[in-house]
Order: structure tokens, then sequence, then C-alpha cells
């Protein structure tokens, strides 16, 4: 009997042991021609993405990037370094869909049809889009300065895409 217990201690110590770290609640800052934008993340829903956010950020990935497709009530999106919503950084993340409701503030992951494509592109909520809910990974919320996204100019090409004058982000920093 006391050498299954010993057994069983030592395989439960070596799963708690090699079990992979969950991603650390990180708050974001983004800095805008316009003003300064505070994003906190969800790390419990969307650990993956928000680790891989936060690598990109301390690379300076998002540095100098801009919102490239801003739909007026919709969304704006930004981090393509093509500028143009085909780029990415090369490395595609698994989608965590959850839970979270794509409402005014909400910060998800843009991608392709292939639910596994996300990769460094996101998009910030306007308002409420229920039908995104459950098929694109949420992973933060702009909690301060939801109002210089507001005033972000809206895209005058095709699907929103922005033509000129795209807002820049200057930089984006872990807080």
């Amino acid at each position: 009997m006391t050498k299954y217990f010993v057994k069983l201690v030592l395989v439960l110590f070596g799963f708690f042991i090699n079990s992979p770290k969950a991603a650390e609640q990180v708050t974001i800052q983004m800095l805008l021609e316009k003003g300064i934008v505070i994003i906190e993340t969800y790390p419990s829903k969307a650990p993956k993405t928000v680790k891989r956010i936060t690598e990109l950020i301390n690379q300076g990935f998002y540095d100098g990037l801009t919102f490239h497709r801003v739909i007026s009530g919709f969304m704006a999106q930004g981090g393509d370094p093509q500028g143009n919503g085909t780029g990415g950084s090369g490395k595609n993340i698994v989608a965590e869909f959850n839970d979270i409701k794509h409402e005014r503030g909400i910060v998800s992951m843009a991608r392709s049809n292939d639910p596994d494509s996300a990769d460094s592109q996101f998009f910030i909520c306007y308002d409420s889009h229920p039908f995104l809910d459950g098929k694109y990974t949420a992973w933060g919320k702009v909690i301060e300065g939801m109002n210089i996204i507001d005033r972000i100019p809206e895209g005058k090409g095709p699907n929103g895409q922005v033509l000129s004058n795209a807002t820049k982000i200057i930089t984006m920093r872990i807080k």
C-alpha cells in the first residue's frame, strides 16, 4: 500500500512540475499619435494568445505599425507589418475561442477562414458584435483610452482599408 502511495505522489508531483505555465496577467500600454490606450489581458481565457502578444510586444514588433482596416461602428484592426492585412510575424497561434463577448473595447485576434491562422493582427471592437463570439480569440479589453480608439479615422478603401494617413502605433509596452 505504501509503495503505491509513494508512486501516486511522485506522479502527481511530476505532473505539477512539468505542466505548462499559464500566461501571466499583463496590462498593455499602447501609445498612438493622439494618446495612450490601456489594455488589460485575459490569460485565463486565451493563454497562448496573451503569451504570444506579450512576446511580440517585448520584441518591439508593433512599434510603428498602423491600424490598416477601420470600419466605423465595427472595429479598428492593426498589427500587420505589411500594412494591408496580408502580413504577420510568421508564427500562427492556435485558436482559443472562449466565452468573452465581443462588446465595445474587446481586443480579439484577426484571422483568415482557417481558425488557427491568427498571427499578429488584432482588432478592437467599437460596439457589441455577437456574431463574432466563439469564432475569434478574444484576449483583452481596452480599459482606458477607448475615446482615442474612437478617433481613428475610418478606412475609405474596400472593406474599410485605410488608403492613406493610417493611424500609427508609436509603441506598445507591457505596463
